[in-house]
């Protein structure tokens, strides 16, 4: 995620565990919004080599980065400096599923049931709202929504305080966020994004626990409820 969007709300960026703005936090950060995106589609191979000359930095950083990706399982590293993007991996697309239901089911009850709640969280995740609204309609903006759309989910994890666990999700969730982009441009999926988005926050503002929960599990069912129509359109892309 762009880490100015993130201090922008009040938030951490998720990643690297190391000081924001490292070498391998910018290199890490990049090419994994590039395989998320898809401008490094499956079975894409990276030369270190060429990475090196692209991030103008030495080996060790990009060494540290591709580690991290392939922890995530979006990269496999061969040997002689090659590693290719991973292709996407049903199973862990409907595990990554679980795991945020599970979680964001509870955030969400959290948030709608707090007897001390902070109005500045549904203020922030209102503004990201709006934000991402403003560049729906632009088709070369799809990266930056899908970037704001973690940012709302983020958001809701910050203020359950609960923000590690937002980075278990990111971590376990590479292969369901590329199966979301090849989502996003399918008509109707933006706004169907946005009007979940409302329906969550809308349901928390009102301390409505049980709706809070269902629009939760009904905005985070519908990329997966896609998956094989996807895998179908983009058979090159999937395992």
């Amino acid at each position: 995620m762009n880490s100015q969007f993130a201090s922008t709300f009040g938030l951490t960026a998720p990643g690297f565990p190391a000081a924001a703005g490292s070498t391998v936090q910018r290199v890490y950060d990049d090419l994994r919004k590039r395989i998320i995106t898809i401008q490094l589609p499956p079975d894409t191979t990276l030369s270190r080599t060429e990475l090196t000359e692209t991030y103008e930095v030495s080996q060790t950083p990009i060494r540290d980065a591709l580690q991290l990706l392939k922890q995530e399982g979006l990269v496999r590293i061969h040997p002689q400096s090659r590693t290719v993007v991973t292709r996407i991996d049903v199973l862990q697309i409907y595990e990554a599923h679980f795991l945020r239901v599970a979680l964001e089911s509870e955030v969400c009850r959290r948030l709608a049931t707090d007897p001390d709640p902070d109005p500045s969280v549904l203020t922030r995740a209102r503004s990201i709202i709006k934000m991402q609204s403003a560049v729906a309609d632009d088709i070369d903006q799809i990266a930056m929504f899908q970037e704001l759309d973690e940012l709302f989910h983020q958001t809701l994890f910050a203020g359950a305080k609960r923000s590690s666990l937002h980075q278990l999700v990111r971590e376990r969730s590479g292969h369901l966020d590329r199966v979301r982009r090849l989502h996003l441009p399918e008509k109707g999926k933006i706004i169907s994004i946005l009007d979940g988005h409302h329906a969550i926050i809308d349901a928390i503002t009102a301390r409505d626990e049980q709706r809070a929960v269902g629009a939760i599990r009904e905005h985070l069912s519908q990329t997966v409820a896609k998956v094989e129509e996807l895998r179908k359109a983009f058979p090159d892309y999937f395992v």
